[in-house]
């Protein structure tokens, strides 16, 4: 991976400053898996239809996938802060492909759900180490390197339902096999960013520990990540009912076509990739704490509105909803990696698996309650999570608040 921007000295960015390149290249590979990861939510009505499948069965699929890549997302992160993995993010990308090709062929359920899974592992590989690559190459812009990053994802989410409308829905799911174009470029690019981080030079030791952080006693920093913990589950729980369900929802209430909803489904996750990649950068120039006030608590007045809202009222509603909630996850974890300094892979794994294991949970809890109490009241049981967000009075100030990351 070649390195174009240099550092203030005249060296190579991956001394002092921000390599551009490996983070393009992280944050492609992020939209190539996370495109992956849509298309199975994306193609839920196709499955409805073809499987006879219910809102709970739906909901297990969800849970299938993210429930494998938050468990072992963590165990990848203890590993690789011993010994960091590079080359283990092409062999992700690799069991991605393995699972699309399952999905285009599967006879049955049990098969379904066994191609969820494939997916889930190589998510659980790809991001703890690609997080750690995009923090290595950030030159200290912590905020702005997640954010590149992750939108790359939030673009594939994005991505994921449009592509399912114009290629899986006329032609079938057997056309999931153009996909595999996809991750194989994907393990081209991940095998060079790999090569980056294993010759790039060594970062400069750690003097000392962050003095704001020494500050706090272990049962604070516990408790602050505990929080931090609390709010991506009620960032997860609340996108997961609209990733997952906003289709039947909008199908249901307004009597739009498979295609449309979809196309409605790509507005929010469309706004989801805006907003990660306002948020990093705001939490560079503000501080983490006041871009995750803004995110949780400031969503609030707009999910109560959005079950009465109308068919264009509900577009502007979840455009809003998706650039506001989205904008927290890139501020959440460099607030994480900032407080256990020197366990970035542990971090990473626990952050990322929670988006995973807790947006599954509830898709799981969230079908069950639709099949129980129909597709509306869930949106209207959903629309008070982001209260949730008044628990950031509890997370610490004076260290990070107005402290640029």
């Amino acid at each position: 991976m070649t390195t174009t921007a240099r550092g203030a000295g005249g060296s190579f960015a991956g001394a002092q400053g921000t390599v551009w390149a490996v983070l393009g290249g992280v944050a492609l590979c992020h939209c190539i898996n996370d495109i992956m990861q849509s298309l199975v939510s994306a193609i839920y009505p196709l499955l409805e239809e073809e499987f006879a499948l219910s809102y709970a069965q739906i909901g297990f699929l969800t849970f299938a996938f993210t429930v494998t890549a938050s468990v072992l997302q963590p165990l990848v992160g203890v590993v690789t802060d011993k010994r960091p993995l590079p080359l283990a993010l092409p062999l992700g990308m690799g069991a991605t492909l393995l699972g699309i090709v399952t999905l285009a062929f599967a006879p049955s359920y049990a098969v379904l759900v066994s191609g969820a899974m494939l997916i889930g592992l190589g998510s659980a590989i790809f991001h703890p180490e690609a997080s750690r690559v995009a923090r290595a190459a950030s030159g200290g812009r912590f905020g702005t390197a997640q954010s590149v990053f992750q939108v790359g994802g939030n673009v594939g989410h994005a991505a994921g339902p449009l592509l399912a409308a114009f290629i899986v829905a006329p032609f079938g799911r057997s056309s999931l096999l153009y996909f595999t174009l996809g991750t194989m470029l994907g393990i081209t690019v991940l095998w060079r960013v790999a090569d980056w981080y294993r010759k790039r030079p060594p970062a400069p030791p750690r003097a000392t520990r962050d003095q704001g952080v020494a500050s706090l006693s272990r049962s604070r920093v516990m408790g602050a990540l505990i929080v931090l913990g609390i709010l991506v589950f009620t960032k997860n729980a609340y996108t997961s009912s609209l990733s997952s369900f906003y289709t039947f929802y909008v199908i249901e209430r307004f009597g739009l076509s498979a295609q449309q909803s979809q196309l409605m489904l790509f507005v929010f996750l469309g706004a989801m990739a805006a907003g990660v990649l306002i948020g990093g950068p705001m939490g560079d120039r503000f501080g983490p704490l006041a871009v995750i006030w803004f995110s949780i608590l400031g969503v609030l007045p707009f999910t109560l509105a959005l079950p009465f809202a109308s068919l264009w009222g509900s577009v502007v509603l979840t455009a809003v909803i998706g650039v506001v909630i989205s904008s927290a996850f890139p501020a959440i974890l460099v607030f994480a990696q900032e407080l256990v300094p020197g366990r970035v892979g542990l971090i990473n794994g626990i952050f990322f698996g929670l988006a995973f294991g807790m947006g599954g949970i509830a898709a799981a809890g969230l079908g069950a309650l639709a099949d129980a109490r129909g597709i509306e009241y869930v949106y209207q049981v959903c629309a008070w999570l982001p209260a949730l967000g008044l628990l950031t009075i509890f997370l610490p100030r004076g260290v990070f608040g107005t402290r640029r990351l």
